[in-house]
């Protein structure tokens, strides 16, 4: 981690809240549209809401990235919960093992431009998510 990296724990509601307002607030300071400021605040609240749901607790990273000068957003939603079984199944939209709608990651992944799902059963969960600016 870089000392310009926010880290968010996330134990509640609450938390979900306060890591969609960071998450804005720095798409903002590296000059992200409106619209794009937006859908990164929504991305990081469904996958920080997956963390509350599934898991009880973990924590969000959000840091900025410069990849040959394309500039950006990382999102990093880890957790120590039980793990995803099937991550493939995970990613359809409808599928849910929590009786939600089941748009979670699928969702959050058509919201950013990179999307990288990481599981093992009873070691945890990593998402990465990647907006560029434009």
């Amino acid at each position: 981690m870089e000392a310009s990296d926010i880290v968010i724990r996330i134990d509640s509601d609450s938390d979900v809240v306060a890591a969609r307002q960071k998450g804005r607030e720095l798409a903002a300071t590296l000059g992200f549209s409106s619209t794009d400021q937006t859908l990164v605040a929504t991305a990081i609240s469904e996958v920080a809401r997956n963390i509350v749901s599934y898991a009880g607790s973990g924590q969000i990273e959000l840091s900025r990235v410069d990849d040959g000068g394309r500039r950006g957003l990382v999102i990093v939603a880890r957790d120590q919960g039980p793990g995803i079984a099937e991550p493939e199944l995970a990613m359809r939209d409808g599928y849910s093992t929590g009786n939600s709608l089941g748009v979670g990651l699928p969702g959050a992944r058509r919201l950013v431009d990179d999307f990288t799902l990481e599981s093992a059963v009873g070691v945890g969960t990593t998402v990465t998510l990647k907006k560029w600016l434009a």
